[in-house]
Order: C-alpha cells, then structure tokens, then sequence
C-alpha cells in the first residue's frame, strides 16, 4: 500500500488524527452482518465507450476496506457493513454472487430478450483486487461466471492494480474497467479533506497498468468533500474532470456527490452543523463545463432530494435529478437548458459568499 509522508503519521496530527477519529466513530456501530448475503444487488442502466448498457450491479460483503481498518476516509460509510473477523470464505462469496444471480434471474423482465445484463459491476466495501478480501481463487471463479458477458467493472483501489490480476477477465474476452476511487485530483484535498493516502501519480500508474492488460479506466471523484465550501467544490470538480480526461486509459469518469453515511465523520460535522451535501444545481454546473472533454462524464446522486442526500429547495430535486440522469445517457449539456427554480438564486448567493471556514452558509 502507498505510504504517505512521514509527517502525516505524525501523532496526533494530519492522517493520524483524522483516523483515531474515525475508528472512534466507527466503534459506536453494533450491527452484524451475514457473510453469506450480498450488502446490495441492483438493477440499472450505464453509459459506457461501448455504448448504453443494462447493467447488474453487486457489492459484495466482504472483510471491509483494509484502510479503511486503519481509519479510513471521512465520508466512507461501507467499512461498518462488512463482516466483524476482517475475511469472508470463497464458498461464502460465492454463495453472494449466487444471491445475485438469482436476483438478476427474478427480474428478467427488466432485461433485455435474453433476460441478463450485458454489464456487470463488482464492488466490494473496499478493494475487489485486494486478495484479503477476494482472494485470487475467487476472483477467478467470479471471472468464469461471467465469461459471456459483454462487460465487466471492478473497483480498486490503485495498490492492488496490477497486469496479471485483471488478465483473469480480458483474458477470457470481457471488455474490462477497473474503477478507483480517486476522489480527487488534487492530492491536497484528497489527503486533508478525504483522508485518502495515495497521489494522483498512482492513480496515473494504475491506468497505465490497466491498459498493458487490455482494461479500461473509470475514474470516481467525490464531489464536495468536507471542509470545502461550494464554490471550492465546484472548482476542485472541474480540474479533477480534467485533469482525468488527459489520462491515457481513462474513459469514464464518474462524480459521486457526497452524501451523509453513518459512522463517518461527515456525519459527526453533519449533526453539529458543520456539513451539508452539495447542491443538484453544483452537480450540473460541473456536467456543463465538462462536457466537451475527451472523457464520458456521469453522475448519480444517491440520496438526492433528502437533507442527507445532495439537494436543492425540495421543490426542483426530482426534475434536475432526471435533467443528470438524462445527461449520463446522452451527454448533452443542453437537457439542464429546461431546468429552473427559484432556489438557483440562493445557491448562487452561497456560491458568492460561502467561504470553507464558516461552512455550510445554509442547510
């Protein structure tokens, strides 16, 4: 794993105190979970290089995020849904992916004529290239299941990218993205304001990695992390955007507005008036700018329209939702050209005036 400087380890200060801080978060959750069942398995559509896709998409529950485990990233929930003991059996896992199919097979209906979607998406709380959480027997197994699918995208963090673990798919012919959770592409904001330890030139070398295995690159960024006001978050967006297009083997990049997960420390700032997710109207201002970049940009705001969520005034949420949502398909910057609301003067007044060290200027 990629270690930052050392004066980030320092005690009591940068990465240290951000992850004493989150484990102590963290320790207050008393859920369990069943290593035999999946976290989530859905339905939905993606826009990929290859065009529009039905895709099936699988997060695993798994032995959680190994960064997690040290303290992990402010605004990441997933750690507190995985199994306590930190592994799950490879009969466990794939009973999960079992699970999923049959999910898949129950509504078939939604699929098209031959009832299986043509994209597959693996997720995990952490990293699906991390052999602590799937081992190598798995993730070939997982391969073979999926041989004649049209696609395949598994999330990792960049340590665990490497040439010979993704040939186990695009040696079986499955087109192949690895997505990463970059976050950023401003290694400042990705260390203080996400807690994440890694620099954009491993993000770079992932790619390269993937693309000598014949994968593809997806990109996530979140949009507006915390300690960033909205107009910083708006500009931290626009330069990550760009900055991955000119990434040789990124395609995709995929902008995560940030939501309010239990057992985070966005939740602690949450509750004591200290954070509030960004704006639907911020979501779009960023799609517009982006758009004649080189690189397929989406959005899916999870959570939009609720106080924890990314939202507007409560009114307009559910249309500029389905503006982003129709964006994602067709990449024009024109549907958002239908969208208005009285709220967009408040949010362009925050924009002005709101300033990082006396965030949020409004719920």
């Amino acid at each position: 794993m990629s270690k930052p400087s050392p004066d980030v380890y320092e005690q009591g200060k940068g990465m240290d105190a951000h992850n004493q801080a989150m484990r102590e978060i963290r320790s207050r959750k008393d859920e369990t979970y069943d290593p035999t069942e999946p976290t989530r398995v859905w339905l939905d559509e993606d826009n990929t290089p290859d065009g529009v896709y039905d895709s099936l998409t699988i997060i695993l529950n798994t032995g959680g995020c190994r960064w997690a485990r040290a303290g992990g990233c402010t605004m990441c929930g997933y750690v507190a849904e995985s199994v306590e003991d930190g592994s799950v059996a490879h009969e466990d896992l794939m009973t999960q992916i079992d699970t999923c199919l049959a999910h898949e097979r129950e509504h078939a209906e939604e699929l098209g004529s031959d009832g299986v979607a043509g994209q597959v998406k693996i997720y995990t709380s952490g990293s699906f290239l991390d052999e602590r959480e799937i081992p190598a027997r798995t993730r070939v197994a997982i391969a073979e299941t999926f041989a004649q699918r049209d696609r395949l995208v598994v999330e990792s963090l960049p340590d665990f990218v490497d040439e010979h673990k993704i040939a186990d798919f695009t040696s079986r012919g499955l087109a192949t993205d690895v997505a990463v959770g970059l976050e950023t592409a401003t290694d400042r904001v990705r260390r203080d304001c996400v807690n994440k330890y890694f620099d954009f030139s491993e993000f770079e070398r992932a790619a390269a990695d993937a693309s000598d295995a014949g994968a593809g690159i997806k990109a996530y960024l979140l949009m507006k992390p915390p300690f960033l006001s909205e107009t910083e978050a708006i500009e931290d967006m626009t330069a990550s955007v760009r900055r991955c297009a000119g990434v040789e083997g990124c395609h995709t990049v995929s902008m995560n507005p940030c939501n309010v997960q239990r057992h985070t420390m966005v939740e602690d700032l949450y509750y004591n008036d200290g954070y509030r997710p960004p704006w639907l109207w911020s979501v779009t201002a960023v799609l517009e700018s982006t758009a004649d970049e080189d690189v397929l940009v989406v959005s899916d705001p999870v959570g939009h329209g609720s106080d924890r969520g990314p939202h507007n005034c409560g009114e307009c949420d559910d249309r500029v939702q389905r503006g982003i949502k129709d964006f994602n398909l067709r990449q024009d910057p024109g549907v958002f050209e239908q969208l208005s609301c009285a709220c967009e003067l408040t949010w362009e007044t925050v924009c002005k005036r709101e300033r990082s060290y006396a965030a949020p200027l409004s719920r």
